[in-house]
């Protein structure tokens, strides 16, 4: 397909999936998006743990896996005060800086309530305290409603998003949980575009949609666990190196427009790697490297040592501004790491060998 044609032609899709909450530990409403996307041309199942899958291939081959995680960073309710401020605890690793008057979504029992963060104002604030930065105590959501009927509305454990829709801009997408809906999209996409070109499969793939990532790779621990690859590919989020404090230094180059980030280092399959850049090579597809001395960090970790091992690698999508409401990514970038995995599945030989 030309660039960004998969992007353009499902970006209902794409936003469908952005705009479901889906934080880690509560991923069901995107699950459910990405789930029926994928029954329209793919065999589907789901596990106890949240995890969803779509799976094209001969029945009985050996599998290989495509993962990227469905959940995004949250927040879940902890206390309620006698004035009826909502306090939470953060679900994933959020900067205190960026929720302050955010718009939230909280999942309530009897429905979605939107309320607002709130601090102190300026106003009242000493000199002091407006020189530091503010913290998730010092923090709350406002519901409008008073403490009676705000316990009643909205219970302790109760999780939430933030209320921040999906929009372009230019050639870019801006949206909450880019981190990693893009992913998850990115997999369920190759994995049609390798259905739609009806090539003869020696391998089932599965594309999976993995929960708790953000929390710890949990979903993947089980998914990996559960598909008993022979090989695989997780797809995440990585740095954009033009934004201000991204040192290439230390990230490599990622630059917008550059294509899918492959990782190398000790966690990631050297085979699978070559694989993955000869087949960018035929194609065309471009692409950027991204040394780490470690983990990834990813779902990519989690699915390297499950079971006796499983040779892996790590395809990231350059993404600006992680972590916060108003993430961005390149449609460009997107659309090479669909295109590059679907062009892996395409060309894997039966029997390879993936000893180091």
């Amino acid at each position: 397909m030309s660039l960004k044609e998969t992007v353009i032609k499902h970006q209902e899709f794409l936003f469908d999936l952005l705009r479901a909450a889906g934080p880690s530990g509560y991923e069901r409403r995107a699950a459910d998006v990405w789930k029926k996307e994928a029954a329209s041309f793919a065999r589907v199942s789901e596990d106890h743990y949240g995890n969803v899958y779509a799976e094209i291939g001969p029945e009985g081959a050996p599998a290989v896996v495509l993962m990227g995680h469905l959940d995004e960073i949250g927040l879940i309710v902890s206390h309620i005060s006698d004035q009826g401020f909502i306090y939470f605890l953060p679900v994933g690793g959020w900067d205190p800086q960026v929720l302050v008057g955010q718009r939230i979504r909280l999942l309530a029992p009897g429905g979605d309530i939107v309320g607002v963060i709130g601090k102190k104002a300026i106003h009242v604030m000493s000199p002091e305290e407006r020189e530091k930065a503010s913290k998730l105590e010092d923090l709350w959501i406002d519901i409008g409603l008073d403490a009676e009927d705000t316990r009643a509305a909205v219970p302790v454990g109760t999780y939430g998003v933030i209320e921040q829709g999906p929009m372009m801009v230019g050639e870019r997408i801006v949206a909450r949980a880019l981190d990693n809906r893009a992913g998850s999209f990115a997999v369920l996409e190759a994995l049609r575009q390798v259905h739609e070109s009806g090539s003869e499969l020696k391998h089932r793939v599965i594309a999976v949609g993995n929960s708790q990532e953000e929390i710890g790779t949990f979903g993947a621990v089980i998914s990996a666990f559960k598909t008993r690859p022979v090989a695989g590919v997780a797809v995440d989020v990585t740095h954009e190196t033009t934004q201000v404090g991204v040192e290439p230094k230390k990230y490599g180059q990622s630059p917008f427009g550059s294509g899918a980030s492959l990782t190398v280092g000790p966690m990631s399959s050297p085979v699978v790697n070559r694989q993955l850049m000869d087949a960018a090579g035929k194609k065309g597809i471009p692409y950027t490297l991204s040394a780490t001395g470690r983990y990834t960090f990813t779902d990519g970790d989690a699915l390297t040592l499950s079971r006796e091992g499983v040779p892996s690698a790590v395809l990231s999508i350059p993404n600006r501004y992680m972590h916060s409401p108003s993430e961005m990514i390149d449609a460009r970038d997107l659309q090479a790491v669909i295109d590059l995995l679907a062009a892996w599945v395409e060309g894997l030989e039966e029997g390879t060998s993936y000893q180091r």
